[in-house]
């Protein structure tokens, strides 16, 4: 608590806050862009590449000039690569999903990733979660249940994308903490970006479409803020522990509704309104056990 308090007294805290909320509006961004190409008809794989090579190239702009080969060294190889598969897997289903369902219902499915971290955290990490943070987790997939919908009437096929997608958002952020114990930010974000850009590239051949007209400015959107948003949450963390700003993810959800709304008309029903409410009070639930038993070790 004594380095909490040291960092909001010199300003660090706020200036972390900050920039969590604004990388959390970064990827509403690239979500409600994604969503756009889709319904405009350029497939999956080429949306995917633009927003990886968007990355490179935004990663190499940023990247310090005396870090340019020093910035590959890592002592943590295989980890890395799982990492950047982990998020090109997230990408990917995701970038399926927003073409079938509503901003509002994936990223309600997205709130559980934050719960499935301090789940896998368990086996994974070796961590400790007491009575109290597993009934909140259990309660946590209820409302994630909720958003689903598992009835023959109901229940929509895309949206076991969206599950997919943030599986492997909580792979990559278990592998986030792992890996940030090797490596600096920079390496791990190189990584994340090149990777991503060299499983796309060979393929981009076979399916380009030269986007038409308006399709070039969510093409750039797509491409700059995935990578800005990756860039400002890196920058965030640096100033502040993971378990202060993980409950700022949930924040998300209000660009996320915004845009489905603004852009396609979307309003999104109870179902998915009451199952994110109940998955965002576990989480933050979740959120405050943590800080309480990080305070107690």
């Amino acid at each position: 608590m004594a380095i909490d308090n040291a960092r909001a007294a010199d300003g660090l805290l706020p200036k972390a806050l900050g920039l969590a909320v604004l990388a959390f509006c970064c990827f509403g961004v690239l979500n409600v862009s994604a969503k756009y190409l889709g319904s405009v008809g350029l497939p999956v794989i080429l949306v995917v590449w633009f927003r990886y090579a968007g990355h490179v190239a935004f990663s190499l702009l940023t990247l310090r000039r005396n870090s340019m080969i020093s910035v590959w060294r890592t002592s943590r190889p295989r980890l890395q690569l799982l990492r950047a598969l982990f998020l090109f897997g997230a990408t990917c289903f995701n970038f399926v999903a927003v073409r079938h369902l509503q901003l509002a219902e994936t990223g309600a499915v997205d709130f559980a990733i934050p719960i499935l971290v301090a789940a896998l955290a368990v086996p994974v990490l070796g961590e400790r979660v007491g009575p109290r943070r597993w009934a909140a987790i259990l309660v946590g997939f209820v409302g994630v249940l909720v958003v689903v919908r598992p009835t023959p009437e109901l229940f929509q096929p895309a949206i076991l994308l969206s599950l997919a997608s943030a599986c492997c958002g909580a792979g990559y952020a278990l592998a986030t903490r792992l890996v940030a114990q090797a490596d600096d930010h920079e390496t791990s974000n190189a990584y994340a970006a090149l990777i991503g850009a060299v499983l796309t590239t060979p393929l981009v051949p076979f399916v380009w479409q030269t986007p038409e007209g308006g399709a070039w400015l969510p093409v750039f959107l797509v491409g700059t803020f995935g990578a800005i948003g990756h860039y400002l949450l890196v920058n965030a963390h640096q100033h502040a522990p993971a378990p202060i700003l993980a409950p700022l993810w949930y924040t998300q959800i209000v660009p996320m509704l915004a845009f489905g709304y603004l852009v396609f008309g979307d309003v999104p029903d109870l179902f998915t309104l009451g199952g994110a409410s109940i998955v965002l009070v576990s989480g933050l639930y979740v959120w405050s056990r943590e800080r309480v038993a990080g305070r107690s070790d």
